[in-house]
């Protein structure tokens, strides 16, 4: 799968259909210290009737370790360019988390590239000042310690109890930690850095009229219920719903009940 150069950063993605121009697009951005793979399940499952575009951030996945650029207006900024390299005027953009962060700056400053708005376990605020020592912390861990002497710690934020407490599913468990300790520790410290350093756009929300669709998982601590309410009151139109059984990474942890909800809203877009 190729990479692309924008805005001095090396950039890796896929493209499920790169012939196939008449096709409406949808363009999937991760969670942090995730990548692609978050999106595997919904790629299989849209790539029929849709051109799916699948990416890795600066420092994360397969893209390039920058010096700098990972503050959200930046990255927001790379996947602008990334629409206009491929040549795609609008898409139907879907993000998770950071993603998220990314796709409500988006709808607010280039509105005219969306035709949809799919956000997942996000919020529209900056970090909550409660959480940001305990991210220095684990910033401080990464970098003198490796990904791996924290990734156990890290795997509760970024699944649910019933993904972790299912026994069927160890092998699936060890192989989302295996990726996780696969983050390089310089882009994983670079990539945090910018999402607590983010500054809130939920005063601006009301600006958004691309139609919106909320998605949070009903056992999700990192970005709960209540964030994904505040964003859903604030954008006129936008639709709301609960993923049952599915912590921060729905996608992976129930994504049958998330294709199900994106299919479902993208059929009333049209």
């Amino acid at each position: 799968m190729p990479h692309i150069q924008l805005n001095n950063a090396n950039i890796y993605y896929e493209d499920s259909a790169p012939e196939e121009l008449h096709k409406p697009v949808i363009i999937f951005a991760h969670g942090l210290l995730w990548s692609t793979r978050m999106y595997d399940e919904q790629v299989a499952y849209f790539k029929k009737n849709y051109r799916c575009i699948a990416f890795d951030f600066r420092g994360q996945g397969q893209s390039q370790i920058t010096k700098d650029g990972y503050d959200m207006d930046s990255l927001t900024e790379d996947i602008i360019a990334l629409m206009d390299a491929l040549t795609i005027e609008k898409c139907n953009f879907v993000g998770l988390s950071m993603g998220g962060f990314v796709g409500q700056r988006i709808a607010i400053t280039h509105p005219e590239r969306l035709l949809s708005l799919i956000l997942l376990e996000t919020s529209g605020d900056a970090e909550d000042p409660d959480n940001i020592p305990k991210y220095g912390k684990l910033i401080t861990a990464i970098r003198w310690l490796g990904m791996k002497r924290v990734s156990k710690k890290i795997m509760p934020i970024m699944f649910g109890s019933t993904f972790l407490t299912d026994k069927s599913r160890r092998a699936e468990y060890k192989q989302w930690q295996k990726m996780l300790e696969g983050n390089h520790k310089v882009g994983a410290t670079k990539a945090t850095k910018g999402v607590i350093e983010r500054a809130g756009v939920y005063q601006q929300l009301d600006e958004i009229n691309t139609p919106t669709l909320i998605i949070v998982g009903d056992e999700d601590m990192a970005t709960p219920y209540p964030k994904a309410e505040r964003i859903h009151f604030a954008i006129a139109g936008s639709k709301l719903a609960v993923v049952k059984g599915a912590g921060h990474t729905a996608t992976v942890e129930q994504p049958q009940q998330v294709n199900n909800l994106i299919s479902k809203f993208l059929g009333s877009c049209l």
